[in-house]
């Protein structure tokens, strides 16, 4: 194998590979890359076994071949290159030269034909979304998967589709869970599907910068694909049953309050800076056109924080977990009202942004 191609691009393909290898695991395979030459392109591809990612640029290919690299050392020789061609070749028993100006490196590689096969979707139906779409509902829902590895069935967002071309994407660890639903057009999904929570964080990043693009989505048997441009994403479906999550969404909530999302933001952040480290828990007493926020901490101190809000109704007092709070409004957008509704000090409450039906949070109280 023997290809030239401009560093910047090759920074550009290398940088979505560096999140997904492994850096320690029991094959070292997975800490390489694999670089294929082949009739003017060059592809890069990183795999974890649960992750891929594959990206592709323009090269000039002298000679096609195939070989692995380690996927840290490459990313910083391209990074520190002296100019602006690199070039690739392949030498005897798995050495690579790596030559920029006149800086050369000869690196030890591993036999391509080990690297672990990426799943082919050639022929299958690829679905195209709304790029921005997608990553909206990705940053309102992802926060919410569980991070317990013992709760497999939890560590991911559950995707379905339902009527009308519309898509409905949940995660929940138990204390919260956050739904969304949008307009994303058919998936092809005959059922749900649990989408890994490290998949999906890759996901965000190659769609960063994306809202008015498209992405195309495909599933086959236990595997999911997006393409993006020159970057293809594919992820390992978790097997296992989502809950019913419908069972946890209140519906009988009568103690409605209105409140302006960043006053409530920048609020809980101030208070809970004297809260337990572990748990964040802050009160929240309502009364009538108003809410005092509080927490107090014997081995720091206490504080308390009123803001104005539309409420009419009997005061009430309930404990909740601050950053579970916070998590929510940072992916909300600012300027928007927010509608709390609550039942009592123990029941599940009901967050929703003001004037979007598609969007919902519920919260479990803590006892304080």
């Amino acid at each position: 194998m023997e290809v030239k191609a401009k560093r910047e691009n090759f920074l550009a393909t290398l940088y979505w590979t560096q999140s997904i290898v492994e850096r320690r695991n029991t094959m070292p395979i997975l800490a390489n890359v694999l670089v294929e030459a082949s009739k003017g392109t060059l592809r890069i591809t990183a795999t974890d076994l649960e992750v891929g990612v594959r990206g592709s640029l323009d090269a000039e290919v002298s000679q096609e071949g195939m070989v692995t690299l380690n996927a840290k050392k490459f990313y910083e020789i391209v990074r520190e290159a002296p100019e602006e061609t690199i070039q690739l070749r392949r030498l005897e028993n798995e050495w690579v030269e790596i030559r920029s100006g006149r800086s050369v490196f000869k690196v030890v590689g591993l036999d391509a034909r080990e690297f672990p096969q990426f799943p082919r979707f050639d022929g299958e139906r690829l679905s195209a979304a709304p790029a921005g779409v997608l990553k909206e509902m990705i940053e309102k829902t992802l926060f919410s998967a569980s991070t317990d590895e013992t709760r497999h069935n939890l560590n991911g967002v559950f995707v379905e589709e339902l009527a009308g071309g519309k898509v409905r994407m949940v995660a929940t660890d138990g204390h919260r869970l956050a739904l969304v639903e949008r307009d994303l057009g058919s998936l092809g999904l005959d059922k749900g599907v649990i989408l890994p929570r490290k998949g999906l964080a890759e996901l965000k990043k190659v769609l960063e910068g994306s809202d008015g693009g498209v992405a195309s989505l495909g599933f086959k048997e236990n595997m999911g694909l997006v393409v993006k441009e020159d970057v293809e994403l594919f992820m390992r479906l978790i097997d296992g049953e989502f809950p019913d999550y419908n069972k946890v969404i209140p519906t009988d909530n009568p103690h409605m309050v209105k409140i302006e999302q960043e006053a409530l933001h920048q609020a809980l952040r101030r208070v809970s800076i004297l809260s337990s480290e572990r748990y964040k828990g802050v009160k929240m007493e309502l009364t009538e056109g108003k809410v005092a926020i509080s927490t107090s901490n014997p081995d720091l101190g206490e504080a308390v924080e009123e803001i104005e809000v539309e409420y009419q109704g009997k005061s009430l007092t309930v404990g909740f977990n601050a950053r579970y709070l916070m998590d929510v409004l940072s992916v909300l957008g600012g300027g928007n009202d927010i509608d709390l509704a609550l039942k009592d000090e123990v029941s599940p409450s009901l967050l929703r942004p003001a004037g979007d039906d598609g969007y919902l949070y519920v919260v479990m109280p803590m006892r304080l």
